[in-house]
């Protein structure tokens, strides 16, 4: 089954965008995966089509109608439609690599794109919006991010990357950060590859990975460390025991 993601946006012709070359861009043309947009200006008001009102209660900016998106996104999912649908969005959830790997192992996503100052917010629970972030930053609208989200979830696509642990040994798979990679040339003016990595023992440069992995991770992004110590202490006790024989 191919993968599907129907984007709902102001800018169509943001997409594929940058997912129309290298790998995604091979995977889209083998038909593993399928692009389509739903322009929200073809459902806007009125004569100059309009798709945005100013906030109720006052402030700055635009406000997406819910009416108009609505009608945008039943156009791009039907009601037997599986696929979740997303809202990108800095006050969504904040996108992992683990969602990531649900998504991709789905059968594809609705995808909106806010803008302005956001959208209506009955939109998010008349159409059962998953709102999803992609960092403590804010962008000119979703589209961007939503190239991201495709990004992250096509790769994992079964096909798209050549070897198969490509996917599997990655920073954030196992709630840390990738080891450092190096690669030719041995040394690069005073810096050599570290001579663990070209002994030959795997065994000692697992070690040295893992080792590193931690280090790094610990240094540089502590609070995945305690994410997992979090997790890791919800997951049940297996009680079941035994019995010696």
């Amino acid at each position: 089954m191919t993968w599907s993601a129907s984007i709902v946006t102001l800018f169509p012709e943001m997409f594929p965008g940058p997912l129309a070359h290298s790998l995604a861009g091979k995977a889209l043309e083998a038909g593993t995966w399928r692009c389509e947009t739903v322009a929200l200006r073809d459902f806007g008001l009125g004569k100059h089509k309009a798709v945005d009102d100013t906030p109720s209660g006052g402030g700055p900016g635009m406000v997406l109608r819910t009416d108009v998106l609505a009608a945008a996104i039943d156009a791009a999912s039907n009601p037997d439609d599986q696929r979740p649908r997303l809202l990108m969005t800095p006050r969504g959830k904040p996108l992992t690599q683990a969602r990531v790997r649900e998504l991709a192992a789905g059968p594809g996503a609705v995808i909106v794109c806010g803008r302005f100052e956001g959208v209506d917010e009955r939109i998010v629970a008349a159409r059962d919006l998953e709102e999803v972030c992609i960092g403590d930053i804010v962008l000119s609208g979703g589209e961007v991010a939503a190239l991201s989200l495709l990004d992250a979830c096509v790769r994992l696509l079964p096909g798209v990357m050549g070897a198969a642990q490509s996917g599997a040994q990655e920073s954030f798979e196992h709630g840390l950060l990738e080891y450092p990679q190096y690669t030719r040339p041995q040394q690069f003016e005073d810096a050599e590859i570290p001579a663990v990595l070209t002994s030959g023992d795997h065994g000692a440069v697992e070690r040295w990975r893992t080792e590193r992995a931690l280090q790094d991770t610990r240094k540089r992004r502590p609070d995945l460390l305690s994410r997992e110590m979090a997790a890791e202490s919800r997951r049940p006790i297996d009680k079941s025991g035994g019995s010696d024989v």
